[in-house]
């Protein structure tokens, strides 16, 4: 791996895992971890730019390990985030770097809250249109094959200026709980969509990101600007379904709150004793997480999702998860995905009526 030759014919191969992760190992013993991401992430060039793509790639799995990595200064997990990296595919490349250069252009482009985009890419049928339900990979078979130059034009409306960076993440963190909670379908049982959930889950991490002092405010920028056009794209992939706010609003929990003073608690209680992957449970702590998160910026327009909601969105988490039928429903934006959801008792649908 030392060998550029073989680094680069490597990658992409997952039969190459071991390799790529005890080299990065054996890098981080000789040059300390922070020093190995600035290189092999963050350095600009052709290869760091190359793996950060990567990163992105796989419904977030990469950089969510890194994410684990770096929260919890787990230097074993972060070699790990950089060989599954490594052995991923980039075809996010065309995407990410497109946007990031549209973006650039002089006159700069628009800049445009990431919920306004959902909004726009929900009322755009060609981008509506661009997924189909037998596309293996719907984001990189649908959107990016049929519609590129769309999606890229979209994407490049989000970005910012650094020192917006704090109030940026927290409306991340904000518009991937609003499109993850919200794409309901009534009358069916309300499910999280998996894909959703992945983008959702990956937020917490732009927060350990923010705070760490060995990576500049440029890469922040750019890590941050990246997952918000990511997270427009990953909508538009499942149908850009219409996303109902009432829905979270108006969830009646299965289960009152039991203790006032910490309503998380039997939320937080319920998902550690649920027997699944631990997607679950990243949920739920990802949306208290976002509670904190937002809460001083939850008066402006761009954050929909504001006081109770948080809690409110714990609930539907903990309750759709244990509830009748499959855990997940995947690429909600279309029928398909609901057939094997059951619908609403009698009595919720009946509300659900009353309170249109």
């Amino acid at each position: 791996m030392h060998n550029s030759d073989t680094y680069k014919s490597c990658l992409g191969d997952e039969k190459h895992y071991h390799d790529f992760l005890v080299y990065f190992q054996d890098e981080m013993d000789a040059k300390g971890w922070q020093n190995v991401l600035n290189e092999y992430l963050f350095a600009g060039d052709e290869r760091a730019d190359d793996m950060l793509v990567r990163m992105f790639a796989g419904f977030f799995h990469p950089i969510i390990h890194l994410g684990l990595g770096i929260e919890f200064n787990q230097p074993a997990i972060i070699a790990e985030a950089l060989a599954q990296a490594a052995v991923h595919d980039c075809w996010m490349k065309s995407f990410l770097i497109g946007a990031e250069k549209k973006a650039a252009r002089s006159p700069p482009v628009t800049s445009k809250s990431i919920v306004e985009l959902l909004d726009e890419v929900h009322a755009d049928p060609a981008i509506r249109n661009a997924p189909h339900w037998e596309d293996g990979n719907k984001l990189r078979d649908g959107i990016l094959k049929r519609v590129p130059e769309a999606m890229i034009g979209y994407a490049a409306q989000y970005n910012f200026k650094p020192e917006q960076l704090e109030e940026k993440t927290a409306e991340m963190i904000n518009a991937s709980a609003y499109f993850t909670g919200a794409a309901q379908h009534p009358p069916k049982q309300v499910k999280i969509d998996f894909y959703y959930m992945h983008c959702f889950n990956c937020s917490i991490f732009f927060s350990a990101f923010l705070k760490q002092d060995w990576l500049g405010t440029k890469n922040k920028v750019r890590l941050l600007e990246w997952k918000g056009r990511s997270d427009v794209a990953m909508y538009a992939s499942r149908k850009s379904p219409p996303l109902l706010i009432n829905e979270i609003e108006n969830y009646q929990p299965k289960a009152p709150v039991k203790d006032a003073e910490d309503p998380w608690a039997d939320i937080m209680e319920r998902v550690c004793r649920y027997d699944d992957d631990g997607h679950g449970s990243k949920l739920v702590r990802a949306l208290a997480h976002g509670q904190q998160a937002c809460q001083p910026y939850e008066s402006k327009d761009a954050f929909r999702i504001k006081g109770n909601m948080w809690l409110q969105l714990g609930h539907m988490a903990i309750d759709s998860v244990e509830g009748p039928g499959p855990e997940w429903v995947r690429s909600c934006g279309f029928e398909q995905a609901w057939e094997k959801i059951e619908e609403r008792p009698r009595a919720q649908l009946q509300s659900y009526v009353n309170r249109r």
